[in-house]
This record gives structure tokens, C-alpha cells and sequence, in this order.
């Protein structure tokens, strides 16, 4: 074989050997040579019209009265066997049981595993993938669940419309320290470095989750990571989850996306992906606004002292009505003077006449009497 046939050969291997490259073979990143903005290339997906995350602007929703509760099927079922907690270099993930699923929706899901994103601790940066109103949490938790009644497990699931079912909880930090994420957080020590796995206690999974399962927005979008498939339903609670300041430094500062026998070591920080354009999509809610509005503490304050000033105004008011209506009745039972008549003259006249006589017959008796009988 001549040099010219070896170089052609050799073209056509190299030209067969990246053709065959799966997509799991390609290293990707948020930042750096395929970074978000080069996925596209590498990924056809994620170029796609109905990415994620989003920006969920409330005024610009739809209520939807049929979205009912979610319901978390088995997630405080834990049993006895321990989770794998799997630092995979672009986030922390903890494989799910297969008895763990969420109802409330189309069809049946089941769970497969959960895992974080964040930022790097910065001032004016986020951590969260979905926003809101344009405003970022400081991280969010996905709980990813695969379309039980329609395919077999998650491979054949997760290329297929309405294959996956994935729940965001927005997490944001509070004063408070919340025992449930201390489960994941005070095992990151053990798993560091990229590719590191390590069995963890099994622990009540539903826990993380907000209170409120009731209020959530609901659109259909897609994986937020290469490969980017559009097979999403996406569950944005409306209630946000705390942990403390402390609990989020620890998430961002004590995992390296490098492998431990790499020699620069880099920290996994900022793994999240911007909101994508919602290109015509619908984002419904399961709540009306007067429903998910949030009072603040003066909000509340102003309700309780209007409603108290209030209560005192019609206090005063019927008082004043009782006073009112008991005066007109002592008033109207009070007994009516007799109407005086006018007497009539004759009747008048014979009045003072027999006044004047009796006044002469008394002048009478008062004089000295005469008598027919005289002194000596």
C-alpha cells in the first residue's frame, strides 16, 4: 500500500472513530470548550424550541383547574437498604428505589434519582435553574421520575414525549438549619472528586420536598443537561424550601468536578443552566394569584390592626343604634298630659258669683250681733 492509500485509510478511521462517539463519550461543561453554548453542536437537542429551564413569568401564566396535588408515592418508604450518593462530575446525585414514584399526573411515574444544582456563593449570582419574575433561587433540587405505563425503564423513557417527569424545588436560604438536606450535605466529604461513589443511610426522601404540594406551574420542556432531550414534564413547586447559610456554603465549596487523580483540581460551582425561551410554550399553574400570593409580616400586621379597628367602629355604631332605639322607647311610653278645655262663659260667671257670695257671708259672721236683751 502506497502512502497516499495509508493517509486515506487513515482519514476514514479517524472519520469512523468520531462518527461512532456516543454521546455519553463526549465530555461536556457549563463552561470551557463544550460549554452551554456550544451543547447545541455536539448535542441537536438542546438547540431544540422547548428547552429548559424557564423563566416563569407569573403575570403570563395560565390557571389550570385540573392540575391537581402532586402525591410522592413510597418517598418516606425508605427501607433498610442504603442510598449510593455519586458525585458524577457535574452534579451530586443519589440513586432512587424503584418502589418511589409520583401520582398526579397523566400517567404513573417512577422515580430513579434526584440531585442538586448551584451557584459559587457570589454576590448577585444565582444557583437555581428556573427562575421567577426573572429572580433566581440559590439552588434547586430535581427529583427525576420516568413514564412507568408507557416504557420499560428510563433509557427507553427519556427520548420519547412525555417520557420523564422531573420535580423542581427551588431552595433558598433561611436561619434555620434543615435536618433532611444534612442527610445528602455531611457525606459530600466522602465523594469529592468526580466519579467517587459512596453508600449513605437510606433516609426519608420526602422530606426535601415544600409543605405545599398543591401550588406548582406545570409546562413540558426538556433535561437540562446534554443530552438535552425534549421528553420533560416539568413540576416548579411555588413554595420554596430553606437550608441555612451554612448548609449552602458546604454545597458549594467541598466538591471538585476533576478526578482525584487529576492535578489541577476545580471546583463544581455554578452547575446550572440559563432559562431558555419558551418559544410559544404555555406555563399553567395550579393556582389562582389571589391564592399563591405571599403576605409579608407588615401585610399581615396591617390586616390584623384593620380588622381590630374595625370590630371596634361597629362596636361603637350598634351601641349608639341600642341607645338610640331605647330613649324612643322610654319617650313614646311616657303618659300624654290631659288636653285642657276652654270653659264656657255662663258656666265662669257662676263660678265668681258664687265666690262673691261666699265672701259676703263671711264679712256677715265677722260684725257684732244685736240681741233684744240690754246691760243694767
Amino acid at each position: 500500500m502506497d502512502s497516499l492509500g495509508l493517509f486515506i485509510l487513515l482519514i476514514l478511521v479517524f472519520f469512523h472513530w468520531t462518527a461512532a462517539s456516543s454521546p455519553e463519550e463526549i465530555t461536556w461543561s457549563y463552561t470551557g470548550l463544550i460549554g452551554q453554548s456550544e451543547w447545541s453542536e455536539h448535542f441537536p437537542d438542546c438547540g431544540g424550541p422547548s428547552q429548559s429551564p424557564v423563566d416563569v413569568i407569573t403575570t403570563q401564566t395560565k390557571y389550570d383547574p385540573s392540575l391537581i396535588p402532586v402525591t410522592p408515592l413510597g418517598y418516606s418508604q425508605h427501607g433498610n437498604m442504603p442510598f449510593t450518593l455519586h458525585n458524577n462530575g457535574h452534579t451530586v446525585l443519589i440513586e432512587l428505589p424503584e418502589w418511589m414514584g409520583v401520582e398526579g399526573l397523566p400517567w404513573l411515574f417512577t422515580a430513579t434519582q434526584l440531585h442538586l444544582h448551584w451557584g459559587n456563593g457570589g454576590p448577585g449570582y444565582g444557583g437555581s435553574e428556573h427562575t421567577i419574575n426573572g429572580l433566581s433561587a440559590d439552588a434547586e433540587l430535581h427529583v427525576v421520575h420516568y413514564n412507568s405505563e408507557l416504557y420499560a425503564n428510563m433509557s427507553a423513557a427519556m427520548t420519547q414525549r412525555y417520557g420523564l417527569a422531573v420535580l423542581g424545588i427551588l431552595i433558598v436560604v433561611g436561619e434555620e438549619t434543615n435536618p433532611a438536606f444534612n442527610h445528602i450535605l455531611n457525606y459530600l466529604s466522602r465523594i469529592r472528586h468526580s466519579d467517587q461513589k459512596v453508600f449513605i443511610p437510606a433516609f426519608d426522601v420526602q422530606a426535601l420536598l415544600p409543605k405545599d404540594l398543591g401550588r406548582y406551574y406545570r409546562y413540558n420542556g426538556s433535561l437540562t443537561t446534554p443530552p438535552c432531550y425534549q421528553s420533560v414534564i416539568w413540576t416548579v413547586f411555588h413554595e420554596r424550601v430553606q437550608i441555612s447559610k451554612a448548609q449552602l456554603l458546604k454545597l458549594e465549596t467541598i466538591l471538585y468536578s476533576s478526578k482525584a487523580e487529576e492535578p489541577d483540581r476545580m471546583l463544581l460551582q455554578d452547575n446550572y443552566r440559563v432559562t431558555q425561551r419558551l418559544n410559544h410554550r404555555i406555563v399553567f399553574c395550579s393556582f389562582t394569584a389571589e391564592a399563591g400570593k405571599e403576605l409579608t409580616s407588615g401585610e399581615v400586621t396591617a390586616i390584623v390592626i384593620g380588622v381590630m379597628c374595625g370590630c371596634v367602629g361597629l362596636a361603637v355604631i350598634v351601641r349608639f343604634i341600642v341607645k338610640t332605639i331605647r330613649w324612643d322607647v322610654l319617650h313614646n311610653n311616657r303618659p300624654a298630659p290631659m288636653p285642657r278645655t276652654k270653659e264656657p262663659e255662663k258656666e265662669k260667671e257662676k263660678k265668681q258669683t258664687m265666690a262673691l257670695k261666699a265672701t259676703s257671708d263671711l264679712e256677715r259672721k265677722d260684725e257684732p250681733s244685736l240681741s233684744c236683751k240690754t246691760e243694767p
